[in-house]
């Protein structure tokens, strides 16, 4: 795949947003099943929020693999994460105590990383100028599958058990099937040209000196509504199913907020989307707090379609700025927002432990609007 394709290959981009689907269902397991988690193992709050982040923990190698992506072929990392990912996720209603369920979380962790580092720069690499709109159908994947994922992890545990999802599995291995077949010729070296050293670096501190301020606000309101949302549910008189039908209106409310976001940043500007979506998040997360019925309906749904759309606009921020490495340089915001949300979700059940989850909440909204004065430093398109 040549530097100078200028296309837009939308066959190939469906193929890896589908892929992005299918995997990121399965993560989405974790939170609808989080209350069933903690009272099966008696389980405080911290220690739920540290089964969240225990996925992200292998995030701390994004760079590396990164570094290793921009020279050379990972894609069977990325055929086949789906498939060790469905695995291990599928089993997580076996795992017998705490420290199991930790080791299979990590293990599903390490499939995440090898998968989302290589795969969003494959994305820009087939997208030609059009990086916001590809980057919209690759989150849209992901975003979907937060939506649904919740919906299928209740529904399946109320027909089967909780120790009874073990065969979902067969989805993603038959997903690794597809992507081998169609990506087994494709070459997802992005390296051309030899980095220029500490002018290169100096180009990563311009981008994501801002950048890790504002993924660390977000991340506080992303980890809290993402990580705890059923939970929270449930407390307020809620039972499971509400609180995963919660959770997915919240993700399907970000798949329109991410479609519009990434072509709507190709024109408008990275940093003005951002504003946009870093001001109507927090608004929308007390609007949320403050009321019922309807209204809070209708807040959940601002508050999903505000804080989701970020991720495919600083996605597409760190590709425009980081040519002469996007792999390393995906690698680096992967980590940076893995860890991050991972660390903030560890706080959040800290928090929640000690105040409740409702004033926590309103922790999260404050912190979240920290970000704005940051979105000054970020550079602008090239």
């Amino acid at each position: 795949m040549a530097p100078s394709d200028k296309k837009f290959r939308a066959q190939e981009i469906f193929l890896l947003s589908l892929a992005h689907f299918v995997h990121d269902v399965y993560t989405a397991f974790l939170s609808p099943l989080l209350p069933l988690l903690l009272e099966k193992l008696s389980l405080s709050l911290t220690r739920g929020g540290s089964l969240a982040a225990v996925i992200q923990l292998p995030s701390l190698m994004n760079p590396v693999l990164g570094f290793l992506a921009d020279r050379v072929n990972l894609k069977y990392f990325v055929i086949f994460a789906p498939m060790f990912t469905a695995i291990f996720m599928s089993l997580i209603g076996l795992a017998s105590n705490y420290f199991i369920l930790l080791l299979m979380l990590f293990l599903v962790g390490i499939s995440v990383a090898v998968f989302h580092v290589p795969a969003p720069v494959l994305i820009a690499r087939m997208a030609g100028p059009r990086k916001g709109l590809a980057m919209s159908f690759f989150m849209v994947g992901g975003e979907l599958a937060r939506t649904v994922g919740p919906l299928i992890a209740v529904t399946l545990v109320s027909l089967w058990g909780l120790d009874g999802l073990w065969p979902v599995m067969f989805a993603g291995i038959a997903m690794s099937g597809i992507l081998f077949l169609h990506l087994r010729k494709v070459d997802f070296i992005s390296y051309q040209s030899k980095p220029r050293g500490p002018l290169m670096f100096s180009g990563f501190r311009r981008i994501f000196l801002p950048l890790t301020g504002v993924i660390a606000a977000r991340s506080f309101m992303h980890g809290a509504l993402t990580a705890f949302l059923p939970t929270y549910i449930k407390m307020r008189g809620g039972n499971l199913f509400l609180g995963g039908l919660a959770l997915s209106v919240f993700e399907a409310a970000g798949v329109v907020g991410v479609l519009i976001a990434g072509p709507l940043s190709d024109f408008l500007g990275r940093s003005k989307t951002l504003a946009i979506s870093l001001i109507g998040a927090p608004g929308f997360i007390f609007l949320f707090l403050e009321t019922n019925g309807l209204w809070q309906f209708l807040a959940l749904i601002g508050a999903g379609a505000t804080l989701l759309s970020t991720t495919p606009v600083m996605l597409a921020l760190v590709q425009e700025h980081a040519k002469e490495s996007p792999a390393m340089a995906n690698g680096i915001f992967m980590m940076l927002s893995f860890v991050l949300r991972s660390s903030m979700v560890i706080f959040i059940g800290l928090l929640a432990d000690r105040f409740g989850l409702h004033t926590t909440y309103y922790i999260s909204a404050i912190l979240g609007m920290l970000a704005l004065p940051l979105l000054f430093f970020l550079p602008h398109k090239v």
